[in-house]
């Protein structure tokens, strides 16, 4: 009887938590307004459809806060969607379909966002709050991502648009029409990381002790480089494969209409 009861209290309050967490979520007509607490490491993760992402990290507080403004026709029917899960929280801008048959969803947590049509003008602008101990993804369909100031692992990638990202660590960025730009300060990561966009340039910086096995190629584009790299093609061609430092992970800039500069952060 004692256990029936222990197990009938931790549902209690399990679902007292829950309501918790989900009352602070606000989507209320053409505004949204969301905050809490995740656990170190986790991630905060966010997808949108038509508009912006604009996220900033902040080491003086534990709270998430994310604010979505919608604009254009029908923005009152899209809605904000809010998925707790075990790595940590996403947030998807839900499109109904309706007469511009534009759809997205469902909302779930990792890279997969599928979107049906593209033809709606209603727009979501995300502004989002970051503690800097947590992780972040952001994807944009129509609309340019921003992370600046974080302090953990980041994914951004944008179809139409631009991406910009400053970490502490480490970043893994895409575009499809878009310039990448991204300062990093560690170049920790294990396998490979990919930085790629087919319209644009990518513009990096990285740790001024950096070691990786580093792969170029462009089409109409060369790569510019601080480092001084052992390579297997020559500086300025379409392709370069070569190697900064000792090597070991593996760094891939790949762009088809756009160049790339490699920085060497200044000691």
């Amino acid at each position: 009887m004692v256990g029936k009861n222990r197990h009938r209290s931790s549902s209690v309050l399990t679902l007292v938590l829950l309501s918790t967490t989900f009352s602070l979520a606000q989507d209320q007509g053409r505004e949204f307004h969301w905050s809490g607490k995740l656990s170190p490491d986790q991630i905060v993760e966010i997808k949108n459809l038509n508009g912006k992402i604009e996220a900033r990290g902040d080491n003086s507080s534990d709270q998430v806060e994310v604010t979505a403004e919608k604009s254009g026709p029908d923005a009152e029917l899209v809605k904000i969607e809010v998925v707790p899960h075990a790595e940590g929280i996403t947030i998807c801008a839900i499109y109904p379909g309706g007469s511009t048959r534009a759809k997205s969803g469902p909302c779930e947590p990792g890279e997969k966002w599928q979107v049906d049509n593209h033809s709606s003008k209603a727009k979501v602008d995300f502004t989002v709050r970051v503690p800097t101990n947590l992780r972040f993804a952001a994807t944009s369909i129509n609309g340019s991502v921003t992370a600046e100031d974080m302090g953990r692992f980041v994914r951004a990638d944008s179809v139409n648009g631009s991406v910009r990202v400053s970490t502490k660590q480490w970043a893994e960025l895409s575009s499809v029409n878009g310039s990448l730009e991204a300062s990093m300060g560690s170049a920790d990561w294990t396998g490979t990381l990919k930085i790629s966009t087919v319209n644009g340039s990518i513009d990096l910086k990285m740790p001024s002790e950096l070691n990786a096995d580093v792969r170029f190629s462009s089409v109409n584009g060369h790569l510019d480089t601080d480092y001084p790299v052992s390579v297997s093609g020559n500086i300025g061609s379409h392709r370069v494969e070569g190697r900064v430092g000792n090597g070991g992970r593996k760094l891939v800039l790949d762009t088809v209409n756009g160049s790339v500069r490699l920085k060497r952060e200044s000691l």
